[in-house]
């Protein structure tokens, strides 16, 4: 396939074009490679997120016959792929919700008063988010965060984990209150003003 041609192609021919000519699939990677890594470093931290993200393009290239290219975008297949190595790693995620319980934030010099001030708001509530991230249900965690932190939509979430959309919506809902319950009902953007 010629390079001008692989730039204008979708995942999904990319990932049919792949499976004759192998070469074709880093294209996914220059694509999706840092929104793979954003969520997986906001999940693990930034050094487990380097892994996570060489894993999840080596499984998603051993399962590329897989991929159906009709869905067109593969971000949400590869977050899925993602999402299930992370769920391998729990015990690594909760020991990063935990040091963030321990670690203060640094916040730049040369920030407004009002960031800073949104900003120290919303880092006395980081311990709190953190405990409740922590005990969710890691199926109501996966949503929460691929939805929350990866930016996917519903549907897009469902595909990632292979479930319903109705089941998407009701784990995140789930989730969304046991926060909200563990943040006492408050918003520390809502007590900047």
């Amino acid at each position: 396939m010629p390079p001008q041609l692989v730039a204008r192609s979708s995942d999904g021919e990319l990932i049919a074009a792949s499976r004759e000519q192998s070469e074709v699939f880093a294209e996914l990677f220059d694509r999706h490679s840092r929104a793979v890594f954003r969520y997986a470093a906001q999940r693990l931290g930034t050094q487990a997120a380097e892994d996570v993200v060489g894993e999840t393009f080596l499984v998603a290239f051993q399962r590329r016959d897989r991929f159906d290219p009709a869905f067109g975008d593969a971000c949400p297949w590869l977050l899925g792929i993602a999402t299930n190595l992370i769920s391998r790693r729990r015990r690594t995620e909760a020991a990063h919700y935990r040091a963030l319980l321990r670690t203060p934030r640094e916040v730049p010099a040369e920030e407004t008063a009002e960031r800073i001030s949104a900003r120290v708001s919303a880092a006395a509530m980081r311990p709190r988010l953190a405990e409740a991230l922590a005990t969710l249900a890691a199926r109501d965690r996966d949503v929460l965060l691929l939805i929350g932190w990866a930016e996917l939509s519903y549907e897009q979430t469902a595909l990632a984990l292979d479930i319903p959309v109705g089941t998407v919506r009701s784990r995140l809902n789930r989730a969304r209150r046991k926060v909200r319950a563990a943040l006492g009902e408050t918003n520390p953007l809502d007590e900047q003003e």
